[in-house]
């Protein structure tokens, strides 16, 4: 069996441009991909050109053989993008693999080890009680969800003194816990756009009387001395990851005890093949997996095959949007996603007739600025 073709589709999941990419081969077996978008939105496109060429006519089955020479044929490490568009590649081999063998994708990874896979949902904003009530009751209802992710902030970070708003962030909480549920998780993200490693800790340890689930990526990733001291002084468990692409990446973080819970994204990192080597590495330091997966039904598919077959995962990211061009997604039942074992490759269809449709949307990141005018964090 030889690669014989990339082909990209640029689509719309919800709001967000995402990019897919289908592998072709000689003895008519495609395989499917997702690739995160960082932005540019187009970037992708042409770098999967290039790689193409760097692989037509291996054979898609050696999915070690073909991602490691796309990763070894750079001189200089990966970043953004250019993992991203590994991902791509490496799920659709291993989707070819699989679909090759008739077998799901998750037993070439040595078999499942659960039964099903856990999710929580995003939630993302930081609703009133009472409406945080009535959104999470709805999403229990109708799909089992017992843990959800909101947002820590209730307002402008910068328009007033900071310890305001972890005193605002302390009462939201304690009024979130008071009208929910007390069997719910909630766990907190706050996109990195705190600067000051104090005062993420001040906020991380205003939270923790009310046992978040985790206290997601508070300050940039960049140093990681600095999520060092985080963990060591924060008495809420630390969970970071998204913007780290890496095993090596992962080991400094780890190396030391830098974070209780990691979210690699599957589609930034390389892929599952680089998704267990990063594992492995947690796995090592007692840490566990919660992957980074605000994404659509591919990349979910993705990650379902990953968590059915690492033991150190904990729960998955899930977002409840609707796509044009995937008619079976895996939906939550009681909180899980259940494995599909009679169905090869990644046990769903792309319609690629939806796919041959524009449906494409522009989307970038708003940068917050302070009341002097400077920039912050987005």
């Amino acid at each position: 069996m030889k690669i014989t073709g990339f082909k990209t589709f640029m689509q719309r999941v919800g709001t967000r441009p995402r990019l897919l990419l289908r592998i072709d081969t000689d003895e008519g077996i495609s395989g499917w991909g997702e690739a995160y978008n960082h932005g540019p939105d187009w970037a992708l496109v042409p770098v999967l050109d290039y790689l193409f060429e760097q692989v037509k006519g291996d054979d898609p089955r050696r999915v070690e053989y073909v991602t490691q020479k796309l990763i070894r044929k750079a001189r200089f490490p990966q970043g953004a993008i250019g993992l991203a568009a590994i991902s791509a590649v490496d799920h659709a081999l291993w989707d070819i693999a699989a679909k090759a063998l008739d077998v799901p994708v998750y037993s070439l990874l040595g078999g499942s080890v659960r039964d099903r896979v856990s999710v929580y949902a995003g939630v993302y904003s930081a609703p009133d009680p009472i409406e945080c009530r009535e959104i999470t009751q709805e999403l229990n209802e109708e799909y089992g969800f017992t843990a959800f992710k909101l947002s820590p902030f209730r307002g402008e970070l910068h328009d007033r003194r900071w310890g305001l708003v972890v005193k605002e962030t302390a009462d939201y909480f304690a009024a979130v816990r008071e009208a929910c549920s007390d069997a719910w998780d909630f766990a907190f993200d706050a996109h990195a756009k705190i600067f000051e490693p104090y005062q993420a800790i001040q906020l991380g340890n205003a939270l923790a009387p009310y046992q978040p689930l985790f206290f997601e990526e508070p300050i940039r990733p960049e140093y990681f001395p600095a999520w060092h001291r985080l963990r060591a002084e924060l008495h809420v468990p630390l969970a970071t990851g998204e913007s780290l692409y890496s095993a090596n990446e992962f080991l400094s973080l780890l190396s030391g005890a830098g974070a209780d819970i990691i979210q690699p994204d599957i589609c930034v990192v390389g892929g599952i093949s680089q998704m267990r080597r990063i594992a492995t590495i947690a796995e090592a330091h007692f840490t566990t997996v919660a992957p980074h997966n605000p994404m659509g039904p591919l990349a979910v598919a993705h990650n379902l095959h990953f968590a059915a077959a690492c033991s150190n995962f904990s729960i998955l990211e899930y977002k409840l949007e609707e796509t044009t061009w995937c008619p079976d997604p895996y939906l939550p039942t009681d909180g899980h996603l259940e494995l599909r074992p009679d169905r090869p490759g990644w046990g769903i269809d792309i319609d690629e007739a939806a796919l041959s449709t524009d449906d494409y949307v522009h989307w970038e990141r708003q940068l917050p600025i302070r009341p002097d005018g400077s920039m912050a964090y987005c």
